[in-house]
């Protein structure tokens, strides 16, 4: 089903010369700092054309569209700003891949970056020269956390801010868009829509599309050296919000698993890999705490272990689905 989508602002001669490079950059109710990231992408150092595609997924108040306008007007950077009317960020995605494909031939990458995030200069630089010496068809990036309050740094090492990898080179998978390189050719392979909706208010749709990319036989690459600065405000290092996180990552993990495998079989095979990680909580959990410094980490595979168990019956967090209290 393809997105209700409006193009709202072009720069003026947008394909002169043809982009050659496509950076995403989906945004709701945060107008302030996607003024932040644009101004990021506008001094990217890379010999290699490239153009923005803004996709505003608050279709009434459209404060992300407003705070684009001008920048994108001015051509720093150039691009275009889209309304995404299907609210979710599935739907955004969806939305923005989509437009990337049909308006921008000459593409050969397509780049994400939320809009909570920051990108250092060489940040296309990297993520491009990484595809090209590894082959990968997909090159993911770290995503460092920036903490808006001192007290948050203590959750610096704590799983739910940290990478999922620490060297650059081939990966068997990625797991976040937020900082993320595709080929063009993964987008044409896999087709809109690129992500499933269902994932729109519960996280986890990136997960999925990967899931199914590695399906196909697309390889995987990570650079360390390309990172994001993602900016963590304080109610993100609060307990509850590292509980339901680390929860709900733990119940997509067992949904998507169950995508891929259906039936009573893999479902007893599911839910004896969760027991088997629950067992296992006790004795990681203290290793990870006393790794850390931190026992709110330490509580981290616990966490995911019940998740899967909740997720197996369907009881999966929609921390999207409320923006202010995620």
């Amino acid at each position: 089903m393809q997105e209700a989508i409006t193009i709202e602002v072009r720069t003026p001669r947008l394909r002169e010369p043809e982009p050659r490079v496509v950076v995403t950059l989906p945004t709701f109710r945060r107008p302030e700092h996607l003024r932040r990231t644009l101004q990021s992408l506008a001094v990217q150092a890379t010999d290699r054309p490239f153009a923005v595609v803004v996709m505003e997924n608050e279709a009434e108040a459209r404060e992300g569209l407003a705070a684009a306008r001008s920048l994108i007007e001015a051509a720093t950077p150039r691009g275009l700003v889209l309304v995404a009317h299907a609210r979710g960020n599935c739907s955004a995605y969806n939305a923005g891949w989509a437009t990337a494909l049909a308006e921008f031939p000459a593409m050969e990458h397509l780049l994400v970056i939320d809009d909570d995030e920051v990108a250092p200069p060489d940040w296309i630089a990297r993520l491009v020269a990484a595809a090209e010496a590894t082959g990968a068809d997909l090159v993911g990036g770290p995503q460092l956390p920036d903490f808006e309050t001192p007290s948050g740094a203590r959750y610096r090492r704590h799983p739910v801010f940290t990478p999922h990898y620490d060297t650059t080179g081939p990966v068997p998978i990625l797991y976040s868009s937020g900082n993320v390189l595709i080929r063009r050719r993964v987008l044409e392979a896999m087709g809109p829509p690129f992500l499933d909706t269902a994932f729109n208010f519960v996280g986890g749709g990136d997960s999925d599309f990967y899931t199914r990319c590695r399906a196909k036989g697309f390889r995987f690459a990570w650079c360390a050296e390309a990172p994001v600065y993602e900016t963590v405000p304080a109610r993100r290092t609060e307990f509850s919000w590292i509980n339901a996180r680390s929860l709900r990552n733990g119940s997509l993990s067992a949904m998507i698993e169950a995508r891929s495998n259906p039936g009573p079989t893999a479902r007893l095979r599911r839910l004896a890999k969760s027991a088997a990680l629950l067992a296992a909580s006790a004795p990681r959990g203290i290793a990870l705490g006393w790794r850390t410094g931190s026992p709110v980490a330490g509580l981290y595979h616990l966490q995911v272990a019940l998740g899967r168990f909740l997720g197996e019956f369907g009881k999966i967090n929609e921390q999207y689905r409320r923006p202010e209290q995620n």
